[in-house]
């Protein structure tokens, strides 16, 4: 008997998902939230030269960058300019100070509960955060002058204090939404929302490109195949792990008599344990001269001064400056591969695997517990994080590599946006797989 023609796996998946109530309501929250935050990065602050602002961004490759993952809202100095930004700088902090505050590393072992007071530091330290960051971001518009006219025109304290106040609220507002995506919708609420503010950037990115085609169509071409090398090896190196065999002596007793066997799994050390957060480490540090000396430098129009020259030579964008630009990717480079193990050491210190399977009867065959397993799994764990610290590295300076043979500047093509994405999409992927395969459903992956 013939056969009917089968639908694509991947649609028959989404319709599967959408003729499961639940699974449908939770993707349909989902995007009711993302759409409601997408509305919010365009409610706008008083006191805004939007044609100004606008100019200004269109001529600073960072702030064009930053403005990329905030959805357009950082371009529009809306409510939510400061993002989701600050809350991800309060749990990071947290992170790493757990190791040197003996009360956060009690906090953290106490499972469930102590995983809701490290939240609700987070939100707390999410706070003055976002009044630091919103209050720095309004003075340094504030001293940018655009053919003369002010970006920002703040006139007394409590103009001051309350476009402040509005940027924290922004930015709690959007951590709650993306608090409800995680809890009644699918996958992480923040990075949802990151990603969202990421995608919708592209369109208007993608139409200005429409104008170079006919000049530049080889150059977009290669520029497109860099783009999808880079999205299949992260997807790569997202994936990979070293897979350490791991076997666990088990005892049961049986009339009256105990018999002794063992069990066997694996622990699985990723090549890529630290995700994008070394990138964010090291954008912040190789951005920060450039941030404080945009303070003190003097207006376009005029005559540069020493703080418009460091500003020039900590710039991701080609600059009239002796290294313009180069200083800013080597350093990136450089802190990206410093930070992966860094940020790596630290989580694994933290985990005390070798104390764990000790505690739990487990151990590596051919390795004695205690010391010798520590010693072992640090080797490893150093071997592999060189290769994702290498990764990340290269991640970090494709767009400059893109720009450098394609020629192509109309697009932004952002390292750690493509991180996101493909870290997101997959990270979704799995939580609907997980949920059409517990009912019996064919999912994405077969």
């Amino acid at each position: 008997m013939r056969q009917r023609p089968t639908r694509p796996r991947l649609i028959q998946a989404m319709l599967d998902a959408f003729r499961l109530p639940d699974l449908r309501r939770r993707i349909l929250i989902m995007l009711g939230l993302i759409i409601i935050s997408r509305f919010v990065a365009h409610v706008p602050l008083p006191n805004v030269n939007n044609a100004a602002l606008s100019s200004y961004f269109s001529g600073n490759a960072l702030l064009g960058m930053l403005d990329m993952f905030s959805g357009g809202a950082m371009r529009n100095f809306s409510v939510a300019a400061m993002g989701v930004y600050p809350y991800i700088t309060s749990t990071i902090i947290l992170q790493l100070m757990q190791p040197v505050i003996p009360a956060l590393q009690n906090m953290a072992q106490e499972g469930e509960a102590g995983r809701d007071k490290m939240n609700r530091i987070s939100h707390w330290l999410t706070i003055p955060l976002a009044g630091i960051a919103g209050y720095g971001q309004i003075m340094l518009l504030r001293s940018q002058l655009v053919d003369g006219v002010p970006i920002i025109s703040v006139d007394s304290p409590l103009q001051m204090t309350t476009m402040v106040i509005s940027l924290i609220a922004g930015t709690i507002f959007l951590v709650w939404l993306g608090e409800l995506i995680t809890e009644y919708g699918i996958g992480n609420g923040i990075s949802i929302l990151i990603f969202a503010g990421i995608v919708t950037s592209y369109p208007d990115m993608i139409r200005r490109g429409v104008f170079v085609v006919g000049q530049q169509f080889v150059g977009l071409v290669v520029f497109g195949l860099i783009v999808l090398f880079t999205i299949v090896m992260i997807v790569v190196f997202t994936e990979a792990h070293r897979r350490i065999p791991v076997q666990y002596a088990r005892t049961s007793f049986r009339g009256g008599r105990m018999y002794r066997a063992s069990g066997g799994t694996h622990i699985p050390l990723r090549v890529n344990s630290a995700g994008m957060i070394p990138l964010i480490f090291a954008m912040s540090l190789v951005v920060f001269p450039g941030m404080i000396a945009s303070y003190f430098a003097n207006p376009t129009s005029a005559e540069p001064n020493l703080a418009n020259h460091i500003m020039n030579i900590f710039s991701p964008g080609p600059t009239d400056a002796l290294w313009g630009g180069a200083v800013y990717w080597v350093l990136y480079f450089a802190f990206t591969v410093f930070f992966t193990f860094f940020y790596t050491m630290v989580i694994f210190q933290q985990q005390d695997l070798p104390g764990t399977l000790q505690r739990q009867g487990g151990f590596i065959p051919g390795i004695r517990p205690g010391k010798n397993t520590e010693t072992y799994l640090n080797n490893i764990i150093t071997k592999i994080t060189l290769a994702g610290a290498l990764y990340l590295g290269l991640v970090a300076v494709i767009p400059v590599v893109a720009r450098g043979i394609t020629n192509v500047q109309v697009f932004q093509l952002s390292s750690m946006g493509l991180l996101i994405m493909v870290g997101v999409v997959l990270d979704t992927m799995k939580q609907m797989e997980a949920q059409l395969t517990m009912r019996k459903y064919e999912g994405f992956i077969k």
